[in-house]
């Protein structure tokens, strides 16, 4: 089951909420567990039984790894074991078929008449997030800055917390701690909450998913036979579905957390008015920059042990973030895209790219455009061979030069050319900082009114698909 989606809309939502806010606030974990759990069968039911075990392999080791905490040796044994059980589970469903296929592709690069076969197995929805999640609460508590939870029921709502738990944001127990225990929900809790959850239903229903039909026509086309603008066109119209579809669903999920009486984490600021890759890693997908600083880049000496040790820090984290984000070279190939563009800026560049004057701003923001259209092209097409196809069509100068099917790109233009509009301008923070002035007038009420149900009906004519992060 998807945020997205009319059932969840008028079914499960609605029927949740009334159970929630009319049980006693003692039994609210345990609905929300139920509820969290019942959430996911309905999308994932083969693997429901991975997110049990996870709840409780790390609620009796985290009890164990805190009970034994005067004897160093064992809560170090019982702290790797629960590492390798969470990273574990993760490879397994992730990455077993990527390593047979290299190890294959070894194998006939050896000439060994052998060749392994592949596992076939399907991505769990959410492994990713929930993985990291947990393996944030075994770090603290054998680090000794968190307890370990007490209660089976309130690990396991924090885990599985339906609201964020397919595609994050990636909540750090420590920062939700406290709520699990004792949080308030009150009519203006609701009403924000519901009115967060509307603007994230319209980023990923009327324009997520419209400009992405745009990049679909692309792919369509086939990229051998478009131009360099269509090609241009194209990256364009997937970085901004890539953004209001991630974007939409942070937001439905912190709406969603309100209305339940959490604070979720903020994951997107804005990221495509940064002037800097630096910048604009600090803006996009936040919650799992930070737990990237926090769990990797940081016990590894960060920046504190000199700058050979800090570019190798930045290697060993974006070459982890790209491997997290898909078992595929393309992706590791957009982590150390981005980690030498960071490298560059940090050495560099940076200064003049902050610059106050107009000519660094105006150079910034071209830089940032051709960063962000390229690095999203390397993100979506793992195959490489289409990959550098599409890459001589976006930068013709680098290939073969051929121009071909010059004009092809305006028809697309004059179709979408409202949508492009659209795309640019909410992707600034001017829409969303009228908005929060005017969200509580009867203005901002007719807006949300609208906007649920503009979504409600591209839902019901079938303008709906699952939201790509879903797949990572």
């Amino acid at each position: 089951m998807v945020f997205s989606s009319l059932s969840f809309i008028f079914v499960f939502l609605p029927v949740f909420l009334v159970l929630y806010y009319c049980s006693p606030v003692k039994f609210r974990n345990t609905l929300l567990l139920i509820g969290s759990l019942v959430f996911y069968s309905l999308g994932e039911p083969y693997y429901l039984f991975l997110i049990i075990c996870s709840i409780t392999v790390n609620y009796f080791l985290g009890r164990l790894i805190e009970h034994f905490e005067s004897n160093k040796s064992i809560k170090l044994l019982l702290f790797l074991a629960d590492i390798i059980y969470n990273l574990g589970s993760l490879f397994i469903f992730k990455y077993t078929d990527f390593f047979i296929e290299n190890i294959n592709i070894l194998l006939k690069l050896l000439h060994v008449n052998w060749q392994f076969y592949l596992v076939g197995l399907t991505l769990p929805l959410g492994i990713s997030f929930y993985t990291f999640q947990i393996m944030s609460y075994i770090i603290d508590v054998y680090c000794g800055k968190i307890k370990a939870d007490r209660s089976v029921i309130s690990l396991g709502a924090y885990l599985c917390m339906f609201p964020q738990l397919i595609a994050g944001p990636i909540v750090v127990y420590s920062d939700i701690k406290s709520e699990l225990s004792n949080r308030t929900t009150s009519v203006i809790k609701l009403d924000n909450g519901l009115k967060t959850f509307i603007i994230g239903l319209g980023y990923k229903v009327i324009i997520a998913n419209r400009i992405g039909t745009l990049w679909n026509e692309v792919c369509t086309v086939g990229f051998e036979s478009i131009s360099t603008p269509m090609a241009w066109l194209g990256a364009f119209a997937y970085s901004m579905q890539l953004y209001f579809d991630f974007c939409g669903y942070s937001m439905m999920a912190i709406g969603l957390g309100e209305m339940l009486g959490f604070t979720m984490p903020v994951n997107f600021r804005h990221p495509y008015v940064a002037r800097s890759v630096t910048d604009f890693w600090r803006r996009w997908h936040i919650t799992l920059g930070a737990w990237f600083r926090e769990y990797v880049y940081i016990p590894l000496g960060g920046n504190r042990k000199g700058k050979l040790r800090t570019i190798f820090n930045l290697f060993v984290v974006w070459f982890l973030v790209g491997f997290w984000h898909g078992a595929a070279w393309n992706f590791i190939l957009w982590g150390l895209f981005i980690f030498i563009l960071q490298i560059i800026e940090k050495n560099i560049t940076l200064k003049f790219l902050n610059g106050k004057n107009i000519f660094s701003f105006i150079f910034s923001h071209i830089y940032m455009f051709i960063y962000i259209a390229i690095s999203w092209i390397l993100f979506a097409i793992s195959d490489f061979k289409q990959l550098w196809i599409y890459l001589n069509r976006m930068l013709p100068f680098c290939g073969n030069g051929n121009i071909i099917n010059s004009n092809d790109f305006i028809p697309y233009v004059k179709d979408y050319l409202v949508l492009i509009i659209i795309c640019i301008i909410f992707a600034t923070e001017f829409p969303e900082k009228i908005f929060d002035k005017i969200k509580n007038s009867i203005l901002g009420i007719i807006i949300c009114i609208a906007i649920f149900w503009c979504a409600v009906y591209y839902l019901s004519i079938g303008m709906n698909n699952p939201f790509l992060y879903f797949r990572f």
